[in-house]
């Protein structure tokens, strides 16, 4: 099987290098950095060949002779990067946090017969897949909240932040509007707002605060009330809403008083991105947790999956690399081995609703090293297991 991964960041490096594990596949790599390339084909003997992702054209040339496509391509390239492999009539998981709608492209996807696991990562990913697997089990899905972040082991700098993927992606979480679930209806609220605080064992107080990652939940999930939070240390999200709110973010250009014109979100990421990035010798830490409950057979019933992953000292493989990355992975080998026969756009908690699927996935995840722990909790009498 020949499998191209499209980005060599973090990420896709990660899923390249462990795709290219398996003997019996080709794989290659694609970025527009060569750099990147040369990194891959020195330290992992993986082939690159540079790319233009913004061109569909470019894109249509690197996927046309391959089975399967990983896209671990920046937010704001994902969704035309999609849709470029799907004209070309391409197998895809794709992991890239874009802002539109996926389904959009489920028209296009089942005309060319082809099958394209999006938002296959670990949040929204894994999340979804769980989120999916247990409505299933359930009668009544009543509520969903999933609370994820990627963070710095050592609390260091301003913002005790480190951007373990795409930064840029980092800040359209902290400025795209939230949309959740409340009470049946669709909500939407600013990022970065409703601040709590959670405890995590043996990672101490996080705060959680609203982002926009629910995503195609919103749609297959049936349930009254369903949010998506990221977890940051105590502080982080007050610092991101006073920049957002000093329009540091702004992409429209302002006019200095020298007559030049210049976009904030250029100067603030000129300025962000070198106190983000992750420095030699540092290490991560991935924190998830998914709660999902309702009704089964009259009693009342929570699912609670807990996830805490840090850096790989062997392999110097960041922990949002592997839990991101390695869940893309697992979803490939899933694919290829004929577990997902529907066509068109499909979202991981689709996939969760075939216990085979889940098995699958948990078991590979299982091999990386990276646990789920499940907590189920059941009420003891009917009249308990009401819900008002």
């Amino acid at each position: 099987m020949k499998i191209i991964v499209l980005g060599a960041g973090r990420v896709g490096s990660a899923i390249a290098a462990d795709l290219s594990k398996d003997k019996a596949w080709d794989v290659r790599v694609a970025d527009r950095d060569p750099a990147r390339l040369r990194w891959i084909e020195e330290a992992h003997g993986i082939p690159g060949e540079r790319v233009d992702f913004s061109l569909p054209s470019t894109v249509a040339r690197a996927v046309e002779d391959v089975d399967l496509v990983v896209s671990a391509v920046p937010g704001f390239l994902g969704f035309r990067t999609l849709r470029a492999i799907l004209e070309a009539g391409k197998d895809a998981v794709d992991i890239a946090f874009f802002p539109e709608d996926p389904f959009q492209l489920d028209a296009l996807a089942k005309s060319k017969g082809v099958t394209a696991i999006v938002d296959s990562g670990v949040a929204p990913g894994m999340s979804n897949l769980l989120v999916g697997h247990v409505d299933a089990l359930l009668d009544r899905t009543d509520s969903v909240a999933i609370y994820v972040g990627g963070l710095p082991v050592e609390r260091s700098g301003p913002f005790e932040y480190r951007a373990v993927f795409s930064p840029i992606d980092v800040i359209e979480e902290y400025t795209r509007p939230a949309r959740f679930i409340e009470h049946g209806e669709p909500i939407v609220r600013p990022a970065l707002s409703d601040i709590e605080l959670l405890d995590f064992e043996d990672v101490g107080t996080l705060e959680a605060f609203n982002t926009d990652g629910l995503r195609t939940l919103a749609e297959t999930i049936d349930a009254p009330n369903m949010i998506e939070k990221t977890l940051r240390y105590p502080g982080h999200a007050e610092k991101m809403r006073l920049l957002r709110e000093t329009g540091l973010f702004d992409e429209n250009p302002v006019t200095l008083p020298d007559g030049s014109e210049v976009r904030p979100i250029d100067v603030t990421t000129s300025l962000l991105f070198p106190l983000w990035e992750l420095q030699e010798g540092e290490e991560d830490i991935t924190v998830m947790r998914i709660q999902v409950a309702g009704a089964a057979a009259g009693i009342r019933t929570a699912y609670t999956y807990d996830l805490i992953d840090r850096f790989d000292r062997d392999t110097k493989t960041t922990s949002m690399a592997r839990t991101t990355g390695y869940a893309a992975t697992s979803a490939a080998r899933m694919l290829a081995a004929g577990l997902v026969a529907e066509k068109g756009i499909i979202p991981p908690e689709t996939i969760g609703r075939n216990p085979a699927c889940v098995e699958f996935m948990l078991a590979d995840q299982e091999k990386h090293g990276i646990r789920y722990k499940e907590t189920v909790e059941r009420s003891s009498s009917e009249r308990e297991a009401e819900i008002t």
